[in-house]
């Protein structure tokens, strides 16, 4: 009787997990997701400038805060492709299209900011926060 088993896959880590990590490395993951308020300065690519440096920073050296800096990263990496697309709604339409590309535009931007809030307070107690609805292009 040869029973041919599947190979068992990699168990994922619980999105929530408490990691209880260090001070230092909480503050570095805190910062990987405040990061991306850099928008408000360096006009739309801040938001991805920001988690993008403290990512290839900290990466090697601190796993959590890498972690946290990957997942904003790739957050605002999708906000900024969703935004994109609204623009180019309103350019395609010739401008007929705000009437949709605006409440959505200021929908996201609230779901941006709220959700990058509730990330920077998980990452500074310690748990491993996944963002809802987030293309994972940064692996």
């Amino acid at each position: 009787m040869n029973v041919e088993t599947e190979p068992q896959a990699e168990p994922q880590p619980d999105p929530h997990e408490v990691v209880a990590p260090v001070g230092d490395e909480r503050t570095w993951a805190l910062l990987g997701h405040l990061s991306a308020f850099s928008a408000f300065i360096v006009a739309g690519l801040g938001c991805v400038l920001g988690p993008l440096i403290i990512w290839l920073i900290k990466r090697d050296t601190l796993p959590f805060a890498g972690d946290q800096a990957k997942e904003a990263l790739n957050f605002n990496i999708t906000i900024l492709l969703a935004g994109l697309a609204l623009w180019i709604v309103t350019v395609v339409t010739l401008g007929i299209g705000l009437l949709l590309t605006v409440p959505l535009g200021l929908a996201l931007f609230a779901y941006w900011l709220v959700f990058t809030i509730v990330a920077a307070v998980n990452a500074n107690n310690g748990i491993r926060y996944r963002y809802p609805f987030t293309l994972r292009l940064v692996e």
